[in-house]
């Protein structure tokens, strides 16, 4: 166990360190020299930097430790631990390519190609279990004693961040820096959820049985069986649930209501998946068994 528990967390900080470098070439190469900035502490450390001439790292390390401080007591020693590295890196790695040429000059690419670098490097950072914007643990401390959800929270605090560039650099760079930061935003989704995300789906039939026989043979997919009561009919039947890829989801379908074509089916985007028996079984040659659960 106590090997695992290494080797896991040494790819951990190898990846956050990946993580830091890519950020910092995003912040450096791309993004502060066309005078763009991110949302959250990196967008305030931006401003102020740029304000006193003082390097970006002081700012990125000073006014992140309050912030870990609370992740350390309302989250967690290995979140804090592992936030506190990842901030770490970055203001080492900025230091050291802030004298570096920026790469491209062009303010609309810089935008588009600062946005998806910077949403690789903190993609991958929160993938590993850090983070590099403190305000993400303030709204997630306010967000139930608030009317507000933790998304509204953070998204108001970065368009009044970004807003504020305004006021620095001027309102087409603060236009463009809000592009720069809804790139990286989705880009940073792909990173963690990857590309081609599951999707959970629930079916409701009179023929459950028969369908997920088919799904096992036809498809490959393992099925796991409930027993459910219809709060109108109040009958019993039984829910199918699996666990299956974009690309599978039209050949499921097509399975499903071959079969029973008044079947409800549910269908829900999954971030990720774990454990159980979601490997792909083969569905060509040796007859498969005609039962499997999670």
């Amino acid at each position: 166990m106590k090997k695992k528990y290494w080797v896991r967390l040494i790819k951990r900080i190898i990846f956050i360190t990946l993580g830091a470098a890519i950020t910092a070439v995003s912040l450096e190469l791309f993004l502060i020299p066309n005078q763009l900035i991110d949302g959250g502490i990196i967008g305030i450390s931006i401003l102020s930097s740029h304000l006193s001439s003082l390097p970006l790292a002081w700012f990125i390390v000073g006014l992140n430790i309050p912030f870990l401080i609370l992740g350390y007591l309302h989250i967690g020693k290995t979140f804090a631990l592992l936030t506190l590295y990842a901030v770490s890196a970055l203001a080492y790695f900025t230091t050291v390519l802030h004298h570096a040429p920026a790469f491209n000059e062009d303010l609309l690419l810089a935008t588009i190609f600062g946005g998806i670098i910077l949403g690789i490097g903190v993609g991958l950072i929160l993938r590993y279990g850090g983070s590099l914007d403190g305000t993400e643990i303030v709204a997630l401390m306010l967000g139930p004693k608030l009317s507000f959800s933790v998304g509204e929270i953070i998204m108001f605090a970065n368009i009044f961040i970004l807003g504020s560039a305004g006021f620095v650099f001027g309102w087409v760079n603060a236009m463009y820096s809000m592009i720069a930061y809804f790139v990286a935003f989705k880009t940073i989704d792909l990173v963690i959820d990857g590309l081609d995300k599951s999707r959970s789906v629930m079916i409701i039939s009179d023929n459950s049985e028969e369908i997920s026989d088919a799904i096992l043979n036809r498809l490959g997919r393992g099925v796991t069986h409930f027993h459910a009561k219809g709060g109108y009919t109040q009958n019993y039947k039984e829910v199918l649930y699996c666990v299956v890829t974009r690309l599978e989801i039209a050949k499921l379908r097509s399975i499903v209501f071959d079969i029973d074509p008044e079947a409800f089916m549910a269908i829900e985007e999954v971030h990720d998946v774990h454990g159980g028996r979601f490997k792909k079984k083969a569905i060509h040659g040796k007859q498969l068994q005609k039962k499997s659960r999670f």
